[in-house]
Order: structure tokens, then C-alpha cells, then sequence
């Protein structure tokens, strides 16, 4: 079976068990939508009916309306750009650099302070809206430069426009990525943050963030797809962790709900090829911060909106909702989690939705979409187009 059509929806850090390998991580006994579910009385029965439930346990459902699975992390590192290069097919085998424990090296932040001649404030770990409201009088103040980490492999920006225009800022940011191509400071992305506000009311202008990650230097699929004149859409902060490389549209999007919108708006266009969204929320608003009711309350959102973007697939479509990683919030620390991840792969025109094998890796994800739109495979992953019937 071929699709016109591909939508692949990552839910980031949606997680469903702890890997293999969680003990390198130390995360044995991770968890996030298994321990959401046990402290807060999740109700998504759209999901269910999609098979997202039983893939806490791969227990076989019958009546379910798409074929369910899980997929096994085969990249180094348990980080957003690990995961969505797996997705795509790009092997992986050095994990970047974490600093949510101490902050940046200090050596960084001298270098840093030389590059940009402004001073630095923060570093370490924080959310975005705390740090801001903590440093932004003294931002203003002294003009001085905000760094900080959300406990992703990322070095984050933040000044206010006023003092330092959002253009300058993002050249600062390219000074800083190239000074974080060291082996010793390997983050996965730069970012910038610029905010406004002012008497300690201060807000984050999101429509500013610009995002700086490690270029793709190998062909994709992406890079494949758009030379066959096929449209490749990211939504999201799908562009940005690709670097804009085989991406032909983008739409940048604020929240969960403002992506979904995009998402929908999108399904109405006539086009062929993909389409791929990130829901950061789950992630950034609510993993990192650990909170459980937030967490719970955003799948809930996503799980009233699922009727909405299955109507709107036409017969030749294909919806793939899956992960890049896990962010179990009853976990101790604010970071990552390595745990296997949903695969959900669902058709109006499938005939036999069920239960399929365990995928060992998320590579596969990008072959099958390789072989619908008969493209060179990626150099890993295994096609299960043939499976879906």
C-alpha cells in the first residue's frame, strides 16, 4: 500500500518504558506515559483506539483502529537531535555534551564573554520563564548576556530587545555555536532568546527564537524527497533541528495547540509528500519542569483533537505519531530519559490494524517512508510499508 500523503507527529519526549540500554543512562525504571498514568487518571480514549495505551506493555488489543508498536533508541544519547536524526535515518554515535548538573565550563563562559565583549549571567539550569524573571532587571542593567541550559543537550541566549536587538543576538549565537563545536562543549543546538517585558514582568518572544543545531553534513531523506519534487513541510521545531536541509515549507509554531492548528490547516492544502509536526510542550513545559498534571492535561488536549486530524486525511494518507526520546517527570533530575518510544501507524484505508513486532530501531520509520515515495533508503533502518494492509 502507497500513500499520497505522509504526516509524522512527534510527540517530544513522550516516552513508553526504559531501553535496553537505560542502565548506561541511569535511567532503569523510566517511564514517562506509564508513570503519568499511575499518578494522574488520564482519560484519552481517542489514543486508546489508536493502540497508544497498549504500547506500555505491547499486549495484544484487537480493537484497535491502526497499527501499534514501539521503537528501540538505536542512537548515542537520549537528546531531540538523536532522536529525530535516527527518525530520518542518520546514524548517530556520539552523544552530545549535557551541562544541567554545574553549568558551562568556565572556560566556555570566558570564551564566550570574549567573543560577544559582554558579560555573562545565569548558567546553569533553569526554565525558560524562571530565568528570565530571575536575571532580566539585571540584564537591563548591565547588558549582560543570559546563558543557561534546559537540561537538553542546548546552550540558550536570552537579552532583552532593548538592549540587544534580536539580529544581534543571533550573531552572537553564531559565535557561540562555533565556539561549541569543541569535543569538550558538544551541544546538540545553540539557541537564541530573545524577551521583552519590563518591572519583572518579563516574556519570552518566541517568534524570535532562532535555533542553531549541529549541521547535517550526510544526505537525507529529506534532501531526497524535495530533489524528487516532492513537498517536505516542517511544523514546529522540525526546520530548525534539521537546519532547513531538504525542508521546502516551514511554519513555526508557539505551543502544542498553535502546531496542531498548522497541522490541520496544512491537511486541507493538496500536496504530495511530508509533512512533520513537533509538540514540544510535552517536553519543554512540562518533562523538564516535572509536572505530572501538566503532562497529563496536555495529552488529554492532544487526545480531543485526534478525531479532528483523522477526519481530515484523505484515503491515500498516512499518520505516523511517535517519539524522540523519553522525559519521565516522576524521575529524579530535570533531564532526558532513555526509554523506548509509541509507533503508531494509522489509514483509513487499512483493512487489519493491529498489533506489530517490536521495531528495533527508529531508522525504520524513515525507510518506510523512503520506500512510499520509492527514494533512495536511508543508510540505516527497515522498511514495514510492506506490513501495513
Amino acid at each position: 500500500m502507497k500513500f499520497k500523503r505522509i504526516f509524522l507527529m512527534v510527540l517530544d519526549s513522550l516516552g513508553v518504558g526504559e531501553a535496553s540500554d537505560a542502565s548506561s543512562y541511569g535511567d532503569n525504571g523510566a517511564n514517562t506515559l506509564g508513570h503519568i498514568k499511575e499518578q494522574y487518571d488520564l482519560f484519552i480514549p481517542n489514543l486508546a483506539k489508536l493502540g497508544f495505551l497498549n504500547t506500555l506493555n505491547m499486549d495484544e488489543n484487537n480493537d484497535v483502529d491502526a497499527y501499534y508498536t514501539i521503537a528501540r533508541p538505536n542512537n548515542a544519547g537520549k537528546d531531540t537531535l538523536a532522536g529525530h536524526y535516527e527518525m530520518i535515518g542518520i546514524t548517530s554515535n556520539v552523544p552530545f555534551k549535557t551541562f544541567n548538573e554545574n553549568g558551562f565550563p568556565i572556560e566556555l563562559i570566558d570564551l564566550i564573554e570574549k567573543e560577544t565583549g559582554r558579560r555573562v549571567i545565569g548558567n546553569k539550569c533553569s526554565n525558560d520563564n524562571s530565568i528570565i524573571n530571575e536575571l532580566g532587571e539585571r540584564q537591563l542593567d548591565y547588558g549582560s548576556l543570559i546563558v543557561y541550559t534546559s537540561a537538553d543537550s542546548d546552550l540558550q541566549i536570552a537579552a532583552h530587545e532593548d538592549i540587544i536587538s534580536p539580529e544581534q543576538l543571533y550573531s552572537y549565537c553564531e559565535k557561540v555555536r562555533e565556539l561549541t563545536l569543541r569535543d569538550d562543549f558538544l551541544v546538540g543546538r545553540v539557541i537564541a532568546r530573545p524577551f521583552n517585558g519590563s518591572n519583572n514582568k518579563f516574556k519570552l518572544n518566541n517568534a524570535g527564537r532562532k535555533d542553531y543545531p549541529i549541521q547535517i553534513e550526510k544526505k537525507t531523506i529529506l534532501d531526497d524527497l524535495n530533489n524528487n519534487n516532492y513537498n517536505v513541510i516542517a511544523i514546529g521545531k522540525m526546520n530548525d533541528i534539521f537546519c532547513n536541509k531538504g525542508i521546502n515549507k516551514s511554519l513555526k509554531a508557539s505551543t502544542n495547540m498553535d502546531a496542531i492548528n498548522k497541522l490541520t490547516n496544512i491537511m486541507d492544502k493538496k500536496f504530495t509528500g511530508l509533512c512533520m509536526v513537533n509538540l514540544c510542550d510535552f517536553d519543554s513545559l512540562y518533562g523538564h519542569q516535572r509536572d505530572v498534571q501538566g503532562y497529563g492535561k496536555a495529552i488529554e488536549e492532544l487526545d480531543v483533537e485526534i478525531p479532528i486530524i483523522l477526519n481530515k486525511l484523505e484515503v491515500d494518507d498516512l499518520l505516523i505519531i511517535t517519539a524522540d526520546h523519553g522525559n519521565d517527570p516522576t524521575f529524579r533530575g530535570n533531564d532526558h530519559t532513555r526509554e523506548n518510544v509509541p509507533l503508531i501507524l494509522y489509514s483509513r484505508e487499512f483493512k487489519y490494524p493491529k498489533r506489530i513486532e517490536i521495531q528495533d530501531s527508529l531508522a525504520n520509520i524513515g525507510a518506510t517512508i523512503a520506500e512510499n515515495f520509492n527514494i533512495a533508503p536511508p543508510e540505516i533502518g527497515k522498511s514495514i510499508l510492506e506490513e501495513l494492509e
